[in-house]
């Protein structure tokens, strides 16, 4: 159902049992799959590929012109997946030319009133980012992340899987996959151990995961403490993600328990 006072470009292609609210703006190159709820008032354009069963609060802004002053007009996309909830005034940009033009997110997400997910932007599937969280352009968020209200990510960060950002942080450096981080710039505080366990993780591998980290993390020297990390702790699945994401890019800087 479209309401009479929707702005539906021709163009657009709508999928069904679609609800459009009073006053939104859909442009003619965004696509909306089955199920979708658009509540009134929102703004959708670009090129916005929009998945099965997602449902967007007034006031939302999704695909206009990404904030970035290199953007000069060229064609780029933004595509979200299935069975998202995106609360008021949540505004996402498509990618840029100079970050390979699109910004994707995943599934079963909540994004709440305020937040903002920039240019350029990976968010992968069951993240939540809290009230008034902006991710700046080029962050890549891994799944089931949660981000508290009002932390900011700054551009380029990583979040590793199952990470948890406390509220009111500044997001300078990555952050591990199962680590927890707060404080008014981020450092690292432990394992997430309540999201370990909500994944079922047992017990065995949840000792050997934070025996790899108190080794990795036992004072300064990253480096260093990675090359003579056991070679059996390697084997353990967690713990070999989380070597991964360190040496994955070397030339980020990584939150740690000595951050200041």
């Amino acid at each position: 159902m479209i309401h009479k006072s929707a702005i539906v470009d021709p163009k657009a292609k709508i999928y069904s049992n679609v609800k459009i609210g009073a006053y939104s703006i859909i442009g003619p190159n965004v696509e909306i799959k089955e199920n979708s709820v658009i509540q009134s008032h929102v703004s959708i354009v670009g090129d916005t590929k929009i998945g099965k069963n997602n449902k967007i609060y007034p006031f939302s802004s999704i695909g206009n012109d990404p904030q970035d002053l290199k953007f000069d007009g060229e064609e780029t996309k933004l595509e979200i997946g299935d069975n998202n909830k995106i609360r008021e005034y949540v505004t996402i940009n498509p990618g840029t030319k100079g970050g390979g033009g699109l910004t994707k997110i995943g599934d079963n997400c909540l994004f709440m009133v305020s937040s903002h997910i920039a240019h350029d932007c990976k968010v992968g599937d069951n993240v939540i980012l809290a009230n008034n969280v902006p991710l700046g352009g080029h962050v890549e968020i891994e799944d089931n992340v949660i981000i508290g209200g009002n932390s900011a990510v700054q551009q380029f960060t990583r979040v590793g899987r199952f990470a948890m950002i406390g509220g009111m942080c500044g997001v300078v450096r990555d952050i591990i996959p199962y680590g927890i981080a707060h404080g008014n710039r981020s450092v690292l505080q432990g394992l997430n151990l309540i999201g370990l366990r909500r994944k079922n993780i047992p017990n065995k591998e949840i000792m050997t995961l934070n025996d790899a980290y108190k080794a990795i993390f036992k004072n300064e020297n990253l480096t260093e403490n990675l090359n003579n990390l056991n070679e059996d702790l390697k084997k353990n699945e967690l713990v070999l993600e989380m070597v991964n994401f360190l040496e994955k890019d070397k030339k980020r800087p990584i939150c740690t328990p000595f951050s200041k």
